[in-house]
């Protein structure tokens, strides 16, 4: 694996930036992203106090700069930029004055409940401790009540509304921590943060400790093999690297495993082990066209701009569903003639286990058929609702011709999602023809696929008789991959926070109970593994800084609080975002790396070495996709 190496620097961005000498054009730079900063980061507007502030001092290192917010407001207001504010002149944008004249609206009722829940959460005291950093003259007292203003106030939430409601007459921010936090900005994340306290309420049952002799979480006596093979599907001309795991006395179904974007087939080597052991057959597929070694392949390096075309083929989301088919074909036939594996591969009766990507491959494969108009709504709408990394991986498949062809392989028995893409791929439709029993993961702080939009919403959309939400509050998008096989830095990064694997442990050790008394509902022993799939079973597991949850049925009003939580931060996103979007659909930034950076609000994946690869790389060009058929072309 290889360091992914950024474009070369460019001192003249765009047409929407000064065209000035590097040093100067690193200041603006840096300017810009305190203003989005502020106006993402801190975009909330409150009632004003007695000693409302009058002035924002922006400290670079040892300078230190003021401005009044007065001129602020006025600029907003008129658009005109006053005479004290010429020196930011090529900061003040259209795009910045609609930033300050946004306002987030939320209902009053509920508003003030969700702002606490966030702040008086794990997540909302890092995030304030974050936002002291970058508001250095405002203490943590000051911060809280200050937001919590903001949830009553009725005419919504502003940025301008911020800096008038600190008890100070001067706010002073620090320039490079305020980009820092810009940087962290995902509001779709920060959605489902808000979520976080009233989750762990409504989710919890209430039950006696639980206690068995039996433990699923543990490994099983059986002695695992393990053998790696490549199988070469010549009609479609891909090679595809497969790990087999199997025990000695061999039952129930085959499992079949399914890693994410960038990832490979040893995600979850920990969970195949531990289900070979307790005598379940493993196959963890690699899949050739979106897994790590595609991504640093020389290719892909050396495509430079082109790479955004290529780094995610639309026909990925075709393959991976045949890639899957595929091995089962060659697996039914090895089943038959191969003296080791005789009998043990049950591939009429197949469970498969798909981690984010690797979730849309199993629900394509259980029958959910991608709905392309639904996606090319979203991907083509200049002013879309939401803005997640998972949004933007899914708009690839928006390329896909009219016909895919049915993905549905009916020899899936059941679905585990692993915090699964679903969001814009599938809809109600397509996920009510989900029929086989399923059981989703949801982590409250993953940044790459955010529960809101991309797991708990589609749950309840799911009509399949069995199915199960397994909650994990607190953790990210990576909390359940091999600990063994994961990028370690990640969870230094300031673009997608990981938390340590000690931290998580928990939730693997959980998943492997759960996920083996699941799959064992296939078999004879089902009664006896049904009391793991309980609610009191995972809250065993709970720890001080990991809520697990795990409910059959969900509180009457669920979809409710998800509808109020969610809906006006995505008019936020709408709002806050929109300018920027039509910008980059403009070509403006064809050839320009920081332009290109500074049009999204954070960074989709993170390779070995800590360096971030952008997920406008991982969008094609909008401008190169043929725009839907209308009538009178359909009809040409």
């Amino acid at each position: 694996m290889t360091d992914y190496q950024p474009l070369p620097f460019r001192p003249c961005p765009s047409l929407l930036q000064p065209c000035v000498a590097p040093r100067r054009y690193r200041f603006w730079q840096r300017m810009k992203g305190l203003v989005w900063g502020l106006g993402l980061g801190l975009g909330c507007g409150m009632t004003t106090p007695v000693l409302a502030a009058e002035q924002l001092a922006i400290r670079i290192g040892p300078f230190q700069q003021s401005i009044q917010i007065s001129d602020l407001e006025q600029f907003s207001q008129t658009g005109q930029v006053p005479p004290t504010l010429r020196l930011y002149a090529p900061l003040l944008t259209d795009q910045v004055r609609y930033a300050l004249r946004s306002r987030l609206q939320l209902d009053r009722n509920v508003g003030d409940k969700l702002v606490e829940d966030l702040l008086y959460s794990s997540s909302g005291e890092r995030f304030l401790n974050t936002l002291q950093v970058a508001i250095p003259s405002a203490n943590p007292a000051q911060l809280r009540s200050t937001l919590m203003q903001a949830a009553r106030h009725r005419d919504g939430m502003s940025l301008l509304g911020l800096l008038r409601s600190f008890p100070e007459k001067t706010v002073t921010v620090d320039a490079a921590s305020a980009v820092a936090l810009a940087s962290q900005v995902n509001l779709p994340y920060w959605q489902s943060q808000t979520l976080s306290s009233m989750l762990e309420r409504e989710l919890t049952v209430k039950s006696s400790p639980f206690r068995s002799q039996l433990d699923p979480a543990q490994m099983g006596q059986q002695w695992v093999w393990k053998q790696s093979l490549t199988l070469r599907d010549y009609q479609r001309d891909r090679s595809i690297p497969i790990d087999l795991y199997w025990s000695r006395r061999t039952q129930g179904p085959l499992v079949v495993l399914s890693h994410g974007f960038g990832a490979d087939r040893r995600f979850l080597s920990y969970l195949a082990y531990h289900l070979a052991s307790n005598g379940i057959t493993v196959v963890a597929v690699e899949h050739p066209g979106s897994n790590v070694a595609w991504l640093t392949s020389s290719s892909l390096n050396n495509a430079g701009v082109n790479a955004m075309s290529t780094i995610l083929p639309a026909s990925e989301f075709v393959d991976r569903p045949k890639d899957v088919s595929f091995v089962l074909d060659r697996l039914q036939q090895m089943n038959r003639f191969s003296s080791r594996l005789r009998d043990k591969l049950n591939t009429e009766q197949v469970t498969i286990v798909g981690h984010s990507l690797g979730g849309y491959t199993a629900l394509a494969l259980a029958g959910a058929q991608p709905n392309l108009k639904h996606l090319r709504e979203f991907c083509n709408d200049p002013n879309p609702v939401a803005f997640s990394p998972a949004d933007l991986l899914q708009c690839n498949a928006a390329d896909l011709p009219e016909q895919v062809g049915k993905l549905r392989d009916g020899r899936i028995a059941q679905t585990i999602l692993l915090n699964p893409v679903i969001g814009r791929l599938f809809d109600a439709k397509s996920l009510a023809q989900v029929a086989v029993p399923t059981l989703m993961l949801a982590s409250t702080d993953d940044a790459i696929t955010p529960a809101v939009s991309q797991q708990f919403l589609p749950f309840t959309e799911l009509k399949t008789d069995k199915k199960y939400l397994l909650t994990a509050i607190g953790a990210t998008h990576l909390s359940v991959g091999d600990p063994a096989n994961l990028n370690h830095s990640l969870t230094q990064s300031i673009f997608v926070r990981e938390r340590p694997d000690e931290e998580t442990k928990a939730l693997r050790q959980l998943l492997q109970g759960v996920s083996l008394a699941f799959i064992k509902q296939l078999t004879p022993e089902a009664e006896r593994y049904k009391p793991f799939l309980s609610s009191a079973y995972a809250q065993s597991f709970s720890t001080a800084n990991l809520k697990l949850r795990l409910n059959a049925t969900l509180p009457p009003n669920f979809t409710n609080w998800l509808k109020v939580a969610a809906l006006p931060m995505e008019q936020l996103v709408s709002g806050t975002l929109a300018q920027r979007q039509q910008a980059a659909q403009q070509n403006l930034c064809d050839l320009n790396p920081d332009c290109l950076l500074n049009n999204l609000p954070l960074v989709m994946f993170i390779l070995p070495g800590g360096l971030p690869l952008a997920a406008t790389q991982l969008l094609r060009r909008r401008q190169r996709r043929k725009p839907p058929l209308t009538k009178e072309t359909s009809e040409a």
